[in-house]
């Protein structure tokens, strides 16, 4: 984790001490569980319970300096918590395996991060339908191999980024769900010596469901389709920041970040005006994609446990999660207060001497009775010119001229053809479709 792209909330999850209060309700709630059932005495429970209301702090340096000794976290903790309960907390962990503290501590820690990144996204959602509703119908130009194409509007390009970002949303809400399982099966997952009630129990403390069979461990393929989610909604943040920073290149300037006073762009030119959030935000996705390979490869593992998988998640948990929180702040920020030029807009519009025209032409004239082919080709030869002249020569006036074309449809014909309002008759049944 880079303090550069972290926020604190989704750091705070992550944090040593943050993981070891997981681990000690995890181990409450059990032993809890087990003196219901009359495996431990209630009097274990209680002395971890009355530890608890004292709100102790919890010293990860001590417990650190045990594991340079054990070489096991786990042991560590428990031997640290011993210290300071007494002998109740010798009743802690029956019957448990370490992947049961650490796998249930996982699934807690992503489930809460996935409320985060939930709450993040619906505040991304809430910008990005503000400005669609607002530039609805503000014409622009669609493209199509980075090549003009025919004319949109601008809140038709954001709907189109909300409804992808609201498919994001539901497929972290089953990623969510899918990955908050509890797994207290024991050694190798038979309960041979915890009730499986226990594993029941904790679960409802926790928020999580029941894991229905855990070997060691939670099987990884949850956590894979977990990372694969954010790789996912990353990839989605720079389709979005990709948009914004080509529509800021200089000889398009329809729409670009904000620039706010004070700031610079470029140590060397003083009149620069980069697009240096949406660039960050090319970046981050692809620190976030970098844990789906990873998350994928921890599928395997040999038999019931080995703990190749360990290490990979100590990396891309934190990571991941915290950068796709900053990423998704960044993006909403760039968005609510995105600097949009409509005059800019329509101006590439008119750039091309009306060629965006072309295929309402093309389907007049087959409607007027020529073939396709032959309609195609009277439309291009005076497109290409158009186009040699960089938009210098007008394609209505070059069909109104050409002889081929007029006999098939009139002038009054011809311009009705350049309606740009034709092209946005169905813009309220996309933005019905996206928002409702």
């Amino acid at each position: 984790m880079i303090p550069r792209y972290s926020r604190p909330d989704m750091v705070a999850i992550w944090e040593p001490e943050a993981r070891f209060r997981i681990w000690f309700e995890i181990e409450a709630h059990a032993t809890q569980k087990l003196a219901d059932l009359g495996v431990v005495p209630q009097s274990a429970a209680k002395a971890l319970w009355d530890w608890w209301e004292t709100k102790p702090a919890i010293d990860v340096a001590a417990i650190d300096a045990i594991e340079a000794i054990t070489k096991h976290d786990v042991i560590a903790f428990l031997d640290w918590v011993a210290q300071q309960v007494g002998p109740e907390a010798r009743f802690m962990h029956q019957g448990m395996t370490s992947s049961d503290v650490l796998d249930t501590c996982l699934a807690v820690q992503l489930a809460r991060a996935s409320d985060i990144l939930l709450a993040d996204m619906d505040a991304l959602l809430a910008a990005i339908k503000r400005r669609a509703l607002e530039h609805k119908f503000t014409p622009t130009m669609g493209r199509s191999h980075g090549i003009h194409a025919e004319p949109t509007t601008f809140g038709v390009k954001l709907a189109q980024a909300y409804a992808e970002f609201a498919r994001c949303r539901a497929r972290l809400v089953a990623a969510r769900a899918d990955i908050a399982t509890c797994a207290i099966s024991g050694a190798v997952g038979t309960f041979a010596n915890v009730d499986p009630q226990v594993e029941e129990y904790v679960a409802q403390q926790l928020g999580l469901s029941v894991e229905p069979v855990s070997t060691q461990v939670i099987p990884r393929d949850r956590h894979a389709m977990f990372f694969a989610t954010l790789g996912v909604i990353a990839s989605s943040i720079e389709r979005l920041a990709t948009e914004v920073r080509h529509l800021q290149r200089t000889e398009v300037l329809e729409a670009e970040e904000y620039f706010s006073p004070g700031q610079k762009g470029s140590s060397a030119m003083p009149h620069k005006r980069n697009p240096v959030l949406t660039e960050n935000l090319t970046g981050l996705a692809r620190m976030v994609r970098s844990a789906v390979t990873p998350a994928l490869e921890n599928v395997a593992l040999w038999h019931e446990r080995d703990i190749s998988h360990s290490s990979v998640e100590r990396y891309i948990g934190p990571d991941a999660t915290v950068t796709l929180d900053f990423a998704l702040a960044r993006l909403t920020g760039v968005i609510d207060k995105l600097l949009v030029y409509p005059e800019r807009m329509e101006k590439n519009l008119n750039r091309m001497g009306g060629l965006i025209h072309s295929q309402r032409i093309l389907l007049a004239l087959t409607q007027a009775g020529l073939t396709r082919d032959d309609s195609y080709r009277l439309v291009q030869r005076n497109a290409m010119k158009v186009w040699e002249s960089d938009g210098g020569l007008s394609l209505l006036d070059l069909l109104k001229a050409d002889a081929d074309v007029s006999a098939r449809l009139s002038n009054a014909e011809l311009e009705g053809l350049f309606d740009l309002g034709y092209h946005f008759r169905h813009i309220d049944t996309i933005f019905t479709r996206v928002f409702g």
